[in-house]
């Protein structure tokens, strides 16, 4: 292994930091990666990584090191390209992460007009909606939303604001009198948003002053079309993206509360994410572009959201 790739096996182990993933990055073994290392570090005749069995960590000298390896990296890349005549087209494998329910209606045509238009980009994509860390999980982008960005260290670029709506079924409001005011939603019960997500409580503006009401709730849960489902089965009013009960409140199975009342940080944004370097690589760029121009275009469309 040349000196060149040993720069990149030690980006990749610090940025994952870790050794297993680093080689499952790159496609190589565990001990292929724990050799370059060594043989780099024995070529500036310095450690470069403190190991234990739980962790790794860069040493000073690694620190100061690491920015410029990057940077000789990133502009390697540009480099091979000018020097063979060819423009940094996309290509290989851009893996995404996307917050399953904020985004899946409109996955699907993202990523197929996206791969319609760049023939040479195959994408391994990831759905969930627990918190992730781009560089460590191995991902190239995220579709998220706030709670998901472990670290602060990427760029985002806002894509779109899923409105909430508050609901309930006719089941619940006959056994519960109708609210006519914020304050009134202190004598129900909700189906909440997990306190790990989002706080369980609704902020209204009245005028020039803002209402706090904290929600009492026995269920709650990370996924709204879950709490949509418990919702329709009468648990509890819910707070819940706009989009995931169009055709429940066409039909009548959920009414909806308080409509003429503003919901003070009441619409949840999704967020493209990428790592914070200064040259992206052309899988990158284009999807960054593709994502931005999509959303812009259909901005009106029904989405489900979080």
């Amino acid at each position: 292994m040349d000196h060149i790739e040993s720069l990149r096996v030690f980006r990749s182990v610090v940025e994952s930091r870790s050794f297993t993933r680093a080689a499952d990055i790159l496609g190589t073994s565990v001990p292929a990666v724990s050799r370059a290392i060594s043989r780099l570090e024995t070529r500036l005749g310095s450690r470069l990584l403190h190991r234990t069995t739980r962790q790794i960590s860069m040493t000073e000298t690694a620190e100061h090191f690491y920015a410029g390896c990057c940077r000789i990296l990133d502009e390697l890349e540009v480099l091979e390209a000018e020097a063979s005549m060819q423009t940094l087209q996309p290509s290989g494998v851009l893996r995404l992460v996307a917050h399953a329910t904020t985004t899946v209606l409109r996955l699907v045509p993202l990523i197929a007009s996206f791969k319609h238009k760049y023939s040479n980009v195959d994408l391994d994509v990831t759905l969930t909606e627990r918190p992730v860390d781009l560089v460590a999980d191995g991902y190239d982008l995220g579709i998220v939303v706030p709670f998901m960005l472990s670290t602060e260290m990427v760029i985002t670029r806002l894509l779109d604001r899923v409105p909430l709506t508050i609901v309930a079924s006719p089941e619940y409001l006959k056994r519960h009198s109708f609210p006519q005011h914020p304050s009134e939603l202190t004598k129900h019960m909700f189906v909440a948003i997990s306190p790990s997500v989002r706080k369980p409580e609704l902020t209204f503006r009245l005028g020039g002053q803002d209402l706090t009401v904290p929600l009492m709730y026995h269920v709650a849960s990370n996924n709204p079309i879950f709490n949509r489902e418990m919702v329709l089965e009468g648990f509890g009013i819910g707070a819940v993206p706009a989009a995931l009960v169009q055709a429940e409140l066409s039909s009548g199975r959920l009414i909806p509360i308080l409509g003429d009342f503003e919901i003070v940080d009441g619409a949840v944004e999704i967020r493209l994410a990428y790592n914070s370097r200064i040259l992206l690589p052309a899988k990158v760029r284009a999807f960054v572009e593709h994502a931005a121009a999509f959303f812009d275009k259909t901005a009106d469309a029904p989405q489900a959201g979080c």
